[in-house]
């Protein structure tokens, strides 16, 4: 059995390696959510960072709840290895990170005050944050963030940690850190100071217009397509490295970054790895939200009910393939004029991203959290094309496929993998074939989807395109959709 990657020597050359002596560069980031797509994206662009310009900016990374991937980083001395699926796959191994903390919130709050950390960053998933979207607030019926406010002084939530170690800098006297969204969340930036502000507001008002004046959240764009690892990521790891790699990551070679240029505190020469910095990121986070995550979204669902189980062969379905560039001419059709964006020429790329053979990206995967999701990716564009004018059946089309989808796991009794899969099944159950009753009930979830799309014509083409899968099969019913 190979050795642990504990270590830089041994590597064969073709592995890229860091291109700094790692303990020469302090810790300046502490990042919340270790995830795969963290160690697949910011990491690097910080690896190439300190490469290029150095800096006290090496990461503190921490998970929440989960020990597992800490643990693994730690006995790796925080390296690890991307591999990068191509038609040449590479490996390269990412030095930028150190200690890791895993499920011990009060570490967490300790580095968070460290006045040597310029800069927080999350990708916690959206259901972790806690913040109700709808009314730009912190969501005091999250269980995280009810139990917080209730011990401001232990906070083991995303929200009670950040207001928390910010009421510490405010009362060193120390500069705060920059907290920097990196989750696919509409303006991330804008929509944590709002849960960070709406928190702190109900525990010290003081505190709250303190960092309404002081602390900065610059927006983000984030684009990686990051499968989770699998045995055999781990095997081709251990094969082009000549190491047991239990912390590594694959990904696809397409990555971008794009971020509000707003670091009171400094940051890492992050263009030094391509990301790109602006005056408002929204163009970009829409483009990226409707266009990929959407049709992402789209094929995720249907190739659940089809029984394709990557996103490869999803795309590979003729028939979906046509529906999902429809999607996309659709969503592109929503974004701002004028911003520069080449909506044709992302649509080709990212169907070439989708059937890219090397990416195993699991259709049950990106089918995750909907109810999280698809108000971003489906039904913010559909109230925008409404009051336009315009047609939003693309969009209630892929909300009738995921609802068929939600109405194949309540009839096998399976619960789908969502924050809300108690309440989604029970609608699915208590509407007992009624698929009028079933599209009502869903879009009429707090917070989900807006008042225009419960009624009319999104809502009626949601319940005929369900009621078609279910009486003739998705197959059909995308046959007669391209046909109509």
């Amino acid at each position: 059995m190979s050795p642990r990657l504990t270590g830089l020597s041994g590597l064969p050359s073709a592995v890229r390696r860091p291109g700094y002596d790692r303990a020469a560069h302090g810790f300046g980031i502490l990042h919340l959510g270790l995830g795969a797509f963290h160690r697949a994206h910011q990491a690097i662009y910080t690896d190439d960072a300190l490469a290029a310009e150095g800096g006290d900016w090496r990461i503190l990374g921490a998970n929440l709840r989960s020990r597992d991937l800490p643990d693994a980083m730690n006995a790796q001395n925080g390296l690890y290895t991307v591999l990068e699926r191509s038609e040449q796959d590479r490996a390269r191994v990412i030095g930028a990170h150190g200690p890791a903390i895993g499920g011990d919130a009060a570490a967490i709050l300790r580095t968070a005050c460290d006045p040597g950390i310029r800069i927080v960053s999350l990708t916690v998933s959206e259901k972790a944050y806690g913040i109700d979207r709808a009314a730009m607030d912190a969501d005091i019926a999250h269980p995280a963030v009810a139990a917080d406010l209730a011990c401001t002084q232990a906070p083991q939530g995303v929200l009670g940690i950040l207001v928390a170690a910010l009421a510490a800098h405010r009362a060193a006297g120390t500069a705060p850190f920059t907290v920097l969204c990196c989750d696919n969340l509409p303006d991330n930036g804008a929509l944590l100071r709002a849960g960070v502000l709406g928190f702190a507001r109900r525990s010290d008002p003081a505190l709250a217009e303190w960092i309404a004046e002081t602390v900065a959240f610059p927006a983000t764009m984030v684009d990686r397509i990051t499968p989770a690892v699998t045995g055999r990521t781990l095997a081709d790891v251990e094969t082009m490295t000549g190491h047991r790699d239990l912390a590594c990551v694959e990904s696809e070679s397409f990555s971008q970054w794009v971020i509000e240029d707003h670091f009171p505190q400094g940051r890492p020469a992050w263009e030094a790895g391509g990301a790109q910095f602006v005056r408002d990121v929204r163009a970009h986070e829409a483009m990226k939200l409707r266009m990929l995550n959407g049709s992402h979204s789209l094929m995720a669902y249907a190739g659940q009910i089809l029984g394709q189980p990557h996103i490869r062969e999803a795309v590979a379905d003729p028939m979906l393939a046509a529906l999902v560039r429809r999607h996309l001419r659709a969503a592109g059709a929503t974004l701002p004029p004028g911003a520069g964006l080449d909506v044709a020429a992302y649509a080709d790329a990212l169907m070439a991203r989708f059937a890219n053979p090397a990416i195993a990206h699991k259709t049950s995967q990106v089918a995750t959290d909907g109810t999280e999701k698809l108000p971003q990716r489906w039904f913010a564009p559909s109230v925008e094309l409404l009051a336009r004018g315009g047609d939003p059946r693309p969009f209630a089309f892929a909300t009738g496929v995921w609802l068929a989808w939600l109405a194949g796991l309540a009839s096998r009794d399976e619960a789908p993998d969502d924050p809300r899969a108690a309440a989604l099944l029970d609608l699915a159950r208590r509407a007992e074939g009624d698929d009028a009753a079933l599209v009502a009930g869903v879009l009429a979830l707090p917070g989900l989807a807006p008042e225009a799309l419960r009624a009319g014509a999104f809502a009626d083409t949601a319940r005929d395109t369900l009621s078609r899968i279910r009486a003739k099969g998705l197959s059909a019913v995308m046959q007669a959709e391209l046909a109509a």
